[in-house]
């Protein structure tokens, strides 16, 4: 379902068993819900080299090292409790403004508004950033993408 070379050969009613077993609380406790779309033959021959591999550890380590300042031990941003989300993630009013759109035209739970501030502040720590940035929400709230496109939210 949703591939555009191939089309789904089952029915409504199994498509909608098949949602009704992923839906809402399930979903909530992923941090990042994207599609993965297949790679056309030319996607692939066409391919332009990003970011290598050892930029993007370089980048991720210190990240990590960011977190481990800032929780003064091994933990990571997803494993930060509320008090310490209104601690570290203090979203300025652009940010904020976006979340709340999000939050209310998206109509999200209050566990994927936490995980998408916590995604926000990764993304932020791996660009090298202090505060998080209205860019960072816009990102993090793109990985919530299963829930706009087979719940229509």
């Amino acid at each position: 379902m949703g591939d555009a070379e191939r089309e789904c050969t089952c029915t409504p009613l199994q498509v909608q068993r098949y949602l009704n077993r992923l839906s809402g609380p399930l979903l909530d406790r992923f941090d990042i819900q994207i599609d993965v779309p297949r790679l056309t033959f030319n996607d692939l021959e066409n391919c332009q080299s990003g970011e290598s591999s050892a930029a993007i550890r370089r980048r991720v380590q210190l990240a990590r090292e960011t977190q481990s300042d800032r929780f003064g031990k091994a933990m990571c941003n997803a494993d930060m409790s509320p008090s310490q989300l209104k601690k570290y993630c203090q979203l300025n009013g652009e940010a904020s403004d976006l979340l709340r759109a999000a939050f209310t035209n998206l109509k999200l739970s209050a566990r994927a508004h936490n995980k998408i501030i916590k995604v926000a502040r990764t993304l932020a720590d791996l660009a090298g950033c202090q505060e998080i940035q209205v860019e960072h929400v816009a990102e993090a709230v793109q990985y919530r993408g299963m829930e706009r496109k087979f719940w229509n939210t």
